[in-house]
């Protein structure tokens, strides 16, 4: 075969393989300006994978004290800063909350201005014996559509729910499959953006679908916290795109 014939079938099949994918991200060159609201063991670590790969990221806890602490500890460097959750809120394109989900009607409240319109990340999870009877309502109903009329005005996804700490921090160390991180939103381009977030933290994204579909990986399904690679959740979740 000649050369040329062979470089136009290879740039051909490149071509149709990129075009087959589910989900298509913005350019890695464009670093993101990310607000932290809650910079706990899954804020703070997604936080840190974000910096180092390249994002400026705002942390912020319940107090300016904790986040001091996690950034000396860190030594992240200038593209890490500390803040109070409305400035992590009012820096970042994008911002990730992870919270106890109690906390979260009231963020909606009080940061309602600062995050409207913006794509938002939400990992929490309600527990009954934590964040009281609410907790139940979630479950019943799912966490994507309850968590929806507490950020009213946000572009929601539901992220980074479905797996702990340590199965974050022990990515960074595996020789196999990326841990896939499935995702629920309403708006495409959201979900695009959380999409980017998740491989530019390390791991593997998965669109399972509308918010309404984030009851199929919330707590107490087959999914929840097992930390799988996507081939295995893809057919766990159905999903055949």
């Amino acid at each position: 075969m000649r050369p040329d014939r062979r470089i136009f079938l290879q740039a051909a099949a490149a071509a149709s393989l990129l075009a087959a994918l589910p989900l298509s991200f913005p350019a890695r060159a464009a670093s993101m300006k990310i607000g932290v609201i809650g910079s706990g063991r899954i804020g703070g670590a997604l936080g840190e994978f974000w910096v180092r790969a390249g994002h400026e990221v705002m942390f912020s806890a319940r107090t300016l004290e904790e986040v001091n602490i996690l950034l000396a500890r860190l030594n992240l460097g200038p593209r890490a800063t500390a803040g109070t959750p409305r400035e992590a809120a009012a820096f970042g394109e994008v911002v990730l909350i992870s919270i106890p989900y109690a906390a979260l009607p009231q963020i909606g409240r009080d940061l309602a201005e600062e995050l409207k319109g913006k794509v938002v990340l939400e990992t929490g999870n309600p527990y009954p014996q934590r964040d009281g009877p609410m907790a139940y309502d979630a479950r019943s109903r799912g966490t994507g559509v309850t968590s929806a009329e507490f950020l009213p005005g946000v572009r929601l996804v539901r992220a980074f729910n479905s797996v702990g700490d340590v199965q974050l921090r022990s990515q960074m160390t595996r020789s196999r499959e990326r841990i896939a991180i499935p995702l629920a939103a309403d708006d495409p381009e959201a979900m695009k953006v959380a999409a980017r977030l998740v491989e530019d933290a390390g791991f593997e994204p998965v669109a399972v679908g509308p918010l309404a579909r984030a009851k199929d990986f919330d707590f107490g399904t087959k999914v929840y916290g097992e930390g799988f690679p996507a081939s295995k959740l893809r057919w766990l979740l159905d999903i055949r795109n």
